[in-house]
């Protein structure tokens, strides 16, 4: 290089403090901002929904109602606890966006809804822990990062009441009561670990096979169906049938023993009337006798017709006496064969 290097020096103006701020406002203005800070943060406002922990220097101190408090600015803390809020925990899927047309997804939480029953199938059951904050003190100070320890009580509880029942029971009607055994025990374990958390409900959200073997089971379930709804058919053509083959078998039966009671009420009759006759007859035989062969006459001539009775040894008739045109008591005519008595 022909010429050196030489370094570029910069003047900067000096301020004299002529015309700018003394330093005396300056401490003033400082002073106004600290207190100003001081004021701001010496107040705090609690939401209606809420209840304010204060601790001071880390210690618990007590809680505070919703509304405007005062607090020590840089040694008293205030923790916010939503105590009012439903508060959810969702185990198998997301929500993706809430709204009038709620959207879900289950793609990667395969492994928490993926659960074994009690006859040794796998069922994906998808689930919703609603619960409240009861008591902000255990929830802030018991337990470490309850919402964690709460996620993992509730995978335990469900796989536990999942594993003591058949596939079938949890698909179908069994939902209900799967429901209502893990809040109980959901419940308790919170009450053991003093965690401060009320459980409203339990709700199985979708409960379906594994996707690999979704085809196979409906498969069964179809069969099943078809099955129950023979059985239901067969029972409906029993219950038409049986009632009313018993209902004519007890017809036959009172039938017959109406006919049982007729027949020996005739027969005694009968034989009351023949031990009558025959007392008459012992008194007067001939009597009798003569009355009961014209009792039998009267009851067997009606019902023959009319008749000609002449002497057998006549040789003839008068023509006038036209025995081929007589009606008999049959509607038909009939001659006379010149025999009688």
């Amino acid at each position: 290089m022909s010429a050196e290097w030489q370094p570029q020096v910069i003047h900067l103006p000096q301020w004299k403090g002529g015309d700018g701020p003394s330093a005396n406002n300056i401490r003033w203005i400082a002073l106004v901002l600290i207190i100003a800070a001081l004021a701001l943060s010496s107040f705090y406002t609690v939401n209606p929904e809420q209840v304010g922990v204060v601790q001071r220097f880390g210690r618990y101190i007590g809680k505070t109602p919703p509304g405007l408090h005062f607090k020590i600015p840089f040694v008293d803390t205030i923790t916010k606890v939503p105590v009012q809020r439903q508060l959810k925990q969702e185990f198998g899927f997301r929500t993706v966006s809430a709204g009038v047309q709620s959207q879900f997804t289950s793609q990667g939480y395969e492994d928490e809804s993926t659960m074994l029953t009690g006859d040794l199938n796998v069922a994906s059951v998808e689930w919703v822990v609603q619960y409240r904050i009861a008591d902000p003190y255990k929830y802030l100070f018991r337990v470490r990062n309850v919402d964690a320890t709460l996620r993992d009580m509730s995978e335990a509880v469900m796989r536990s009441v999942v594993g003591d029942r058949t596939v079938n029971e949890v698909l179908t009607v069994g939902r209900a009561d799967v429901s209502d055994r893990a809040k109980v025990k959901l419940q308790k374990l919170c009450d053991e670990y003093e965690t401060g958390v009320r459980i409203d409900q339990v709700v199985l959200q979708d409960v379906n096979p594994p996707e690999p073997v979704k085809p196979s089971f409906n498969e069964v379930n179809e069969a099943q169906q078809e099955r129950e709804k023979l059985i239901n058919q067969a029972q409906s053509q029993y219950n038409k049938v049986i009632p009313r083959a018993k209902g004519d078998a007890k017809k036959t039966i009172e039938e017959a023993k109406g006919y049982a009671i007729d027949r020996v009420n005739r027969a005694e009759g009968e034989a009351t009337r023949f031990n009558d006759l025959y007392a008459q007859y012992k008194k007067a035989p001939e009597v009798t006798r003569k009355r009961i062969y014209l009792e039998t006459l009267n009851q067997i001539l009606p019902e023959v017709g009319r008749k000609v009775v002449v002497d057998g040894k006549l040789k003839s008739v008068l023509p006038l006496l036209n025995l081929e045109s007589m009606p008999t008591g049959g509607g038909k005519k009939q001659a006379s064969d010149g025999g009688g008595r």
